[in-house]
């Protein structure tokens, strides 16, 4: 057991207003399964690079152990070769038993080792890397969102296999991986880092409960200025009236009154004086105090969504239905259906024709499709990949209007502007729900090809939300997104009950917003 000690740290990109981290200090444990929280652009991954000494910046990080990133990069050249030979040229001292040992605790067979790496699918590459990583001992890993595009069961692989292991910190958005595999919390939140004992629900719920009593403090301080402010203003007057007495008087009209009243009188504007310094000392005091509240509390704006309704009940119905590219089934029979204000999730494994569904109801309404900004029917590089209906049938109501997210977001480029206008979207409304989405400003300007994979979601959902529909279909929203802008995303569902289709993994977003499910 040793420590990682960070003592005023700070780092900032070069350019930026702000800076990213600013005399920060903590400490962690190597023993720790820890969890890394933020939102999209706080830090998280920056944290994990200057653990790995790729940026420069002042203040210290002392480590006695080594750290080691997840996931690894590869190049081409390398993802053309079999995942053996890839371990073999990146940990040239790896011991072989050991990583059969780790992908047995991952369920996975040993054979996959041989096949091309780039033939694998994504939870199968992201699996290899962890049992790699985790077989080199002595190492403290750094674990960059390891779930994201895994299908259920590659999740509850992973975070099974997590729980067996110590000495770790994961970035993860999914609240039930990181209440499964984590003991300690580090949260980047608006104004400070925590490093608390627990999991994501009980840093949730000691959040909510400090945020609660900040509130209250908020609320009785504001209350305890105001009673202070007029207490002031008459404590003013009557001290004014005092002073004012105190320098003479008229003989003819204050008769009462002799030269000898005149220490008394300024004895009692003396105190009065005092008392209104005495109040307005009070008065900044409890300013100060009501200043030190809210500056950590994540306040999400409720989203606004204005869905269509269209005069059929059923949106969508298949029946008996087969899918398959160039005449070769993938998935099938199936029979749904999608009616008015139902949200339905797809779900199964990676491969087993999610996207295949929801592509083929997009192709037959393709000529209402709006916010996706490309063609249904080819890939990036231009190939026509049209679904086929084999058998069965697939109807869309006449007229639906359709929003649609992809999962996809390599194809995003340009600028806002630009977005905006392939996706007939007011410039103006799209940036005011990005910020309601905690999107940062100095981002407005910059090129969408530079954004983060969490900003592209987030703009690709505020692109739908603008946009006004019968039926939104979403694929895999949610990746990349973090906890509080999931949350938002969940209420607005909640509260507007549009008709969807979803493709999602994350088990908490789906038990609060789905009706139904569709499992493949």
């Amino acid at each position: 057991m040793s420590q990682i000690n960070i003592s005023n740290l700070s780092f900032s990109y070069e350019g930026s207003a702000e800076p990213v981290f600013e005399n920060v200090s903590f400490h962690l444990d190597t023993n720790w399964k820890l969890g890394l929280l933020g939102r999209n652009g706080k830090g998280k991954t920056t944290l994990l690079k200057l653990f790995l000494g790729k940026y420069s910046y002042t203040g210290s990080i002392q480590a006695s152990v080594s750290f080691d990133y997840f996931p690894f990069e590869l190049s081409e050249r390398q993802r053309k070769k079999t995942a053996d030979e890839i371990l073999q040229e990146i940990f040239p001292e790896h011991e072989f038993w050991k990583i059969c040992r780790e992908m047995d605790l991952l369920q996975m067979d040993v054979a996959l080792l041989y096949r091309p790496f780039e033939t694998l699918s994504g939870g199968e590459q992201a699996r290899i890397m962890l049992a790699a990583l985790f077989a080199q001992e002595g190492h403290f890993l750094l674990i960059d969102e390891p779930t994201s595009h895994l299908d259920t069961a590659a999740r509850e692989a992973v975070r099974t296999y997590l729980q067996g292991k110590k000495g770790f910190i994961l970035v993860s958005h999914d609240r039930q991986i990181l209440d499964g595999c984590v003991d300690h919390i580090l949260a980047l939140e608006r104004n400070r880092i925590v490093v608390e004992k627990g999991n994501f629900s009980s840093w949730w719920e000691n959040k909510s409960r400090n945020d609660s009593y900040e509130r209250e403090q908020n609320e009785k301080l504001k209350k305890e200025i105001g009673r202070l402010t007029e207490a002031a203003k008459r404590t003013t007057v009557w001290a004014d009236r005092s002073e004012a007495r105190k320098i003479g008087f008229d003989l003819d009209r204050e008769q009462h009154r002799s030269f000898e009243s005149r220490a008394y009188i300024g004895e009692k504007s003396r105190k009065m004086q005092q008392r209104r310094k005495n109040l307005e000392r009070r008065q900044n005091s409890a300013i100060e105090d009501k200043e030190k509240l809210l500056k950590n509390i994540e306040e999400p704006v409720d989203l606004k969504l204005l869905p269509l309704k269209h005069h059929k009940e059923v949106y969508v119905r298949a029946e008996e239905l087969c899918l398959g590219y160039n005449g070769k089934k993938i998935i099938g029979p199936l029979s749904f259906e999608i009616k008015r204000g139902e949200r339905v999730v797809l779900q199964g494994k990676n491969g087993s024709g999610k996207s295949s569904i929801i592509k083929a109801i997009l192709q037959k309404n393709s000529e209402d499709l709006s916010a996706s900004g490309r063609s249904l029917n080819k890939d990036k590089e231009g190939e026509n990949t049209g679904i086929q209906i084999l058998s069965g049938s697939l109807e869309a109501a006449a007229g639906l209007k359709i929003s649609y997210i992809s999962q996809d977001t390599s194809w995003m480029k340009g600028s806002l502007d630009d977005f905006a206008a392939k996706n007939s979207a007011d410039p103006s409304l799209l940036r005011t729900i990005l910020r309601q989405l905690d999107f940062p400003r100095e981002q407005f300007a910059a090129p969408i090809e530079t954004y983060s994979e969490g900003q592209k979601k987030k703009l690709l959902t505020a692109g739908s939300l603008l946009c006004q529909a019968h039926l939104y279909i979403w694929d895999e929203p949610l990746n990349y997104i973090d906890v509080f802008s999931r949350i938002q995303i969940e209420n607005l569902i909640l509260k507007y009950q549009p008709a969807m289709l979803l493709a999602e993994h994350d088990e908490t977003f789906i038990k609060r917003c789905s009706v139904r499910r569709i499992c493949l």
